[in-house]
């Protein structure tokens, strides 16, 4: 295992420090632990995508570069314009 050498704000040294000495293993771990994990933002964008995972791709005739090209569709459909009342 290779050694690196880090500097950390105080709050932080302290939340790692109180946490290590609570569950009783080494800073070394604790960091190690909270390196691992996987970040929330991470996790709810997956979940919001297998949320609508069977939705995607399931709307027929939209062109196949619409992702690239949305400016220039929204245009041609008229999105957007003032309609007359």
């Amino acid at each position: 295992m290779k050694t690196l050498t880090v500097r950390l704000p105080e709050p932080l040294v302290a939340e790692i420090e109180a946490e290590s000495r609570g569950r009783r293993i080494s800073k070394s771990d604790i960091v190690r632990e909270r390196l691992q994990v996987v970040p929330r933002s991470t996790r709810r964008r997956r979940a919001s995508l297998d949320a609508i995972a069977d939705l995607i791709g399931s709307v027929d005739g939209l062109p196949a570069d619409l992702s690239a090209r949305k400016k220039r569709y929204l245009q041609a459909t008229g999105y957007g314009r003032k309609r007359p009342r």
